[in-house]
């Protein structure tokens, strides 16, 4: 067996890392981060049945994450991604402030929910800008023709 030179992971590091450095992809990895610190702060708290909102945020922006990367978006095209994608983040925008305003305002003794709780806001504000970011792709990748305007056919 010849020896490649590189390493094992090399093609898929160097889209990790090319991926990271767009805007789609440093706001994934921020959501992901910050899922993950939610889920260590509500699991540390009294009351851990928070950690569920965390836990499928974290999950879903992974697998977006992963397609995006792998660009699986442009070979699977039954599903709509960027639709997918906006349902996600919205979806993920409204989780996060309702519990997070829970958290917060009855966290009252819970140093860590109330942490989670911050964090949660925050994180809505992170999910609600990647889904003004995902419309305003939307947006902008819409075609707009005209309609035909002669009776003839």
């Amino acid at each position: 067996m010849a020896e490649t030179g590189g390493s094992p992971f090399g093609g898929c590091l160097e889209k990790l890392m090319s991926f990271v450095r767009t805007r789609k992809g440093t706001i994934l990895a921020a959501e992901i981060i910050l899922s993950f610190i939610i889920l260590i702060c509500y699991a540390a708290s009294m009351y851990g049945g928070y950690s569920a909102v965390a836990i499928c945020e974290m999950v879903f922006a992974i697998i977006f994450f992963v397609v995006f990367m792998m660009e699986l978006d442009k070979q699977f095209l039954v599903v709509n991604w960027l639709w997918s994608d906006l349902i996600r983040a919205v979806i993920g925008a409204a989780l996060y402030l309702i519990t997070s305003l829970i958290c917060v305002i009855g966290g009252a003794g819970d140093g860590a929910r109330i942490a989670g709780g911050v964090f949660g806001l925050l994180a809505g504000i992170l999910f609600a800008y990647d889904s003004y970011t995902i419309f305003l792709d939307i947006k902008s990748s819409r075609q707009h023709t005209a309609a035909p305007t002669d009776d003839t056919v």
